[in-house]
């Protein structure tokens, strides 16, 4: 819960806001908007993801792994590192 919760007003706004630029969309439920995202979430992910590797990485996709690998508080399991190294593996012959 936030310590000091924004206002009706102030959600209501920044839901137009959002709608405006075509980030969310509403439903009528009764009494009620009901808002859903108009990006699927996969293409949010992949679009959220390019733009942390321009800002943070200079579109450095190693950088960012190393910094991930480099963090001891995201330790990879065993499992883990198996599975990138077959995504590696996957992205080499397929010529990613």
């Amino acid at each position: 819960m936030l310590p000091d919760p924004p206002s009706y007003s102030a959600v209501r706004a920044m839901l137009r806001i959002l709608e405006e630029k075509g980030h969310v969309r509403h439903e009528q439920d009764g009494p009620r908007y009901v808002y859903r995202p108009t990006l699927a979430r996969d293409s949010a992910k992949r679009s959220a993801m390019r733009h942390m590797l321009q800002t943070f990485f200079d579109g450095s996709a190693e950088q960012a792994i190393s910094a991930l690998l480099g963090d001891s508080s995201a330790k990879l399991s065993d499992a883990e590192l198996d599975r990138l190294a077959r995504m590696i593996d996957q992205a080499r012959r397929s010529g990613a």
